[in-house]
């Protein structure tokens, strides 16, 4: 009797691209696109660093640069490329025809993630938007099949799936119906809200850089269960739940979709629902990795998504969460609050620092 055996298909072998520009988040950038394919369960086999002293319309950068990447990717045996840029459409297909393999942007990469975690109807609907949206002027683009790899449902079949049809009538008329069940959607979400303010609960709401440890926190303080896990964009829906951080005092706790440099625009319009949680709320808790080596960069990017939703003028507390993972705890703690003036330290892990933020959640709501 033959025996069987699982055959389990090897991770993609990705060949990275960072264009440098000279600036502080250069090194973050190049970080963060790792972070992005170690999510998506590719193989990093190199990371390219390059500075691009000629543009070109047809590539982003020079003919010989250009031949030298494509042919290092063929002597790696590279089965795709990741650019940390975002190139046009027409420059992507003369990528993709010179390498003859595909060639994935960030926002693609961010796209494919968030179809990965889409776990409700309404995030589904959301990521389908966004990635029709990203697709319909790439309808010549090399697809690549990464969802067996994790079981998601990118390049399933399920809500939103016309990735192989190339016709753009079937996909601007998909694009439409996407966008009026999201309306749907979001005047039940609007619904909700009114009764949640007819009750004069006030709401907090949890912001901050992805994988900073929002829904670790929502747990630790009312003792929900929503999945946590060390990678970017785990909770692409809000979830509330009911807290008193003081006796006799309900507060309504709200974990948000977590932000990241640069996203993509086609996923902000499609999470404006979702994003919305935090523009409606009494009070921000901002919470930020105090491990992370770009700490500064992601508190102002969580600041400028807050300002174009038109958050920006609630009152916030900032949180430094993970204190318990620094290396040196007490300098780097100190250097930490001086960076971040009225912060407060705290593991949502340990549990360490949440009796301070009650307190202080309290106190700015008044209640």
């Amino acid at each position: 009797m033959h025996k069987l055996h699982e055959i389990q298909e090897k991770p993609k072998r990705a060949f990275l691209v960072s264009i440098l520009n000279g600036d502080i988040n250069d090194e973050a950038m190049c970080r963060e696109l790792e972070g992005l394919c170690i999510t998506l369960d590719l193989a990093i086999i190199t990371h390219e660093k390059i500075r691009v002293r000629e543009k070109t319309a047809k590539f982003g950068m020079g003919s010989g640069k250009t031949e030298s990447i494509s042919e290092k990717a063929a002597e790696l045996k590279a089965d795709l490329m990741v650019f940390n840029w975002n190139p046009t459409p027409s420059q992507q297909r003369n990528w993709e025809a010179l390498s003859g393999i595909p060639v994935l942007d960030r926002q693609e990469l961010i796209i494919r993630i968030f179809a990965d975690r889409a776990s409700t109807k309404e995030a589904e609907l959301q990521v389908s938007l966004a990635r029709l949206t990203y697709f319909l002027p790439r309808l010549t683009h090399k697809y690549i099949d990464l969802s067996r790899q994790r079981g998601g449902r990118y390049g399933t079949k399920g809500a939103g799936e016309t990735k192989f049809e190339t016709d753009r009538r079937k996909i601007e008329k998909r694009i439409t119906l996407l966008e009026k069940e999201i309306e749907q959607v979001s005047k039940q979400r609007q619904m909700q809200r009114r009764q949640r303010e007819r009750t004069g609960i006030p709401v907090c709401a949890i912001v901050g850089y992805t994988n900073a440890g929002k829904s670790s926190l929502l747990n630790a303080l009312t003792g929900a269960d929503v999945h946590i896990q060390d990678k970017l964009f785990v909770t692409l829906d809000a979830v509330t739940r009911r807290f008193q951080p003081a006796p006799g005092v309900n507060v309504l706790l709200t974990d948000t979709v977590g932000f990241i440099r640069e996203l993509p625009h086609s996923l902000i319009k499609a999470f404006r629902s979702t994003l919305e949680e935090a523009t409606l709320a009494n009070l921000l808790i901002n919470i930020l990795d105090a491990t992370a080596p770009d700490i500064e960069s992601n508190y102002e990017t969580t600041i400028s998504v807050l300002r174009e939703l038109g958050a920006q003028d609630i009152p916030m507390i900032t949180l430094l969460n993970k204190i318990d993972q620094l290396p040196d705890q007490k300098a780097a703690l100190e250097e930490l609050l001086n960076l971040f003036p009225g912060s407060i330290a705290v593991s949502a892990k340990l549990g360490t620092g949440l009796d301070d933020l009650k307190v202080r959640i309290v106190s700015m709501l008044g209640v």
